[in-house]
């Protein structure tokens, strides 16, 4: 039961999004630039960095979403999604991947927690400044997202098949898709 009159039968974040859509446009518009824009990152990478991130917060709508749209947008598909939640080191992605996931867990853990060392390490794997940049910003965004959804107790499907939808609604109308829902 959501902790505030949150409008009913609107999973997740698009939830709180109906509530405020004065704040709803740039959370929005700042997912579609970090997950959809133009990036050396595949949009299916950016969104497996953002479903890690879910999954070590413990956001189950947040991990459930970005894992289907990942999942849609990944050559793996659901292997790579499953294991970066269930076991992060498992998942079959390349070097510089997991160094950036790696960062992403850092910078879930909390900002100081991200080192020299873990930055040499993905540059060692090919990850160049932006990709560093924009890794972290989509972890510390996803944490407030993830903790946005959470701390409004949102509600949270158990039916697969309305994150298959949200996936493939994003897929056809990326994230601005979203503010064409939204009351006026």
């Amino acid at each position: 039961m959501p902790h505030i009159d949150l409008p009913p039968d609107i999973p997740g974040i698009r939830s709180g999004f109906a509530y405020r859509p004065d704040t709803a446009r740039p959370l929005v518009e700042l997912a579609e630039i970090l997950l959809r824009g133009e990036s050396t990152l595949s949009r299916g990478e950016r969104e497996l960095i953002a479903a890690s991130v879910s999954s070590g917060n413990g956001c189950v709508y947040c991990t459930t979403t970005h894992g289907h749209y990942a999942n849609l947008q990944l050559d793996g598909g659901r292997p790579e999604v499953t294991s970066v939640n269930a076991d992060p080191p498992s998942v079959p992605v390349s070097r510089k991947m997991r160094a950036l996931l790696a960062v992403a867990e850092k910078v879930r853990q909390g900002g100081p927690n991200v080192t020299e060392s873990d930055i040499a390490a993905a540059r060692r794997e090919g990850a160049s400044d932006r990709e560093l940049h924009d890794t972290v910003l989509i972890a510390a965004a996803f944490c407030m997202y993830n903790r946005y959804v959470d701390g409004l107790a949102t509600w949270t499907p158990d039916d697969p098949a309305v994150y298959q939808a949200i996936g493939e609604k994003l897929m056809a109308g990326g994230y601005l898709g979203i503010l064409e829902t939204l009351p006026s």
